[in-house]
């Protein structure tokens, strides 16, 4: 089969502006229960676009952890490629896909960083392995093999072996604080629905835009 014959035809569901909540929060909490009852593997994947110095859009999956009125939150090493990026502008994009519901949402907004103690309660609910991984890796650097990671977490696993690890003061949480969300429906023949959220002095609008 070549890959221009690929495609799908969405049939499982419609999307009407007199459906959805005047909050985009609401609208993504009644969809993101929809797709937890799916039982959808990785469910809280998602798409993290952020811009490079020179202006590149640069994108990797990472786990969505919460949401909330505030945004959208995730964890990462602040001195990654993308908490450098991050660093330098703060606005970032993101795009769930969940295809058993024939979904997409798209967030858009400012990226900003946690509280500490936000980062903290998180970090310490994470099992011992995962905790020592942030120590572990200096990601987005270049090493010399696996072995480099290897060693790093067996020497850190050997000191910290009562479990007890500190959070590394490198590593902790971002929020995209949407100003834009636009829900995605796919629809037979690609004439999906598409309802976009707008954040406009002080309130949501929606839209309905052409697919």
């Amino acid at each position: 089969m070549s890959i221009s014959s690929i495609r799908k035809d969405y049939q499982l569901r419609s999307l009407c502006e007199s459906d959805v909540h005047a909050s985009p929060v609401l609208q993504f909490s009644q969809w993101w229960d929809e797709a937890m009852a799916s039982e959808i593997d990785e469910v809280n994947a998602m798409t993290l676009s952020t811009i490079t110095a020179a202006g590149r859009p640069s994108a990797r999956i990472v786990l969505l952890k919460g949401f909330d009125e505030k945004g959208f939150v995730f964890y990462t090493n602040y001195e990654s490629n993308k908490g450098q990026q991050l660093n330098a502008y703060p606005y970032a994009s993101l795009v769930f896909f969940w295809k058993e519901l024939e979904r997409q949402v798209r967030v858009e907004g400012r990226c900003e960083r946690v509280s500490s103690a936000e980062s903290d309660e998180y970090f310490y609910s994470r099992p011992l392995g995962s905790k020592l991984g942030a120590w572990a890796s200096p990601q987005s650097k270049i090493i010399e093999g696996r072995e480099i990671l290897d060693k790093n977490a067996a020497a850190l696993l050997e000191q910290y072996a009562s479990g007890e690890v500190p959070r590394p003061l490198h590593w902790g949480g971002y929020r995209v604080v949407a100003d834009t969300v636009e829900f995605w429906q796919g629809r037979s023949n690609r004439l999906h629905d598409r309802i976009k959220y707008s954040h406009l002095d002080g309130a949501w609008t929606i839209e309905r835009l052409a697919p």
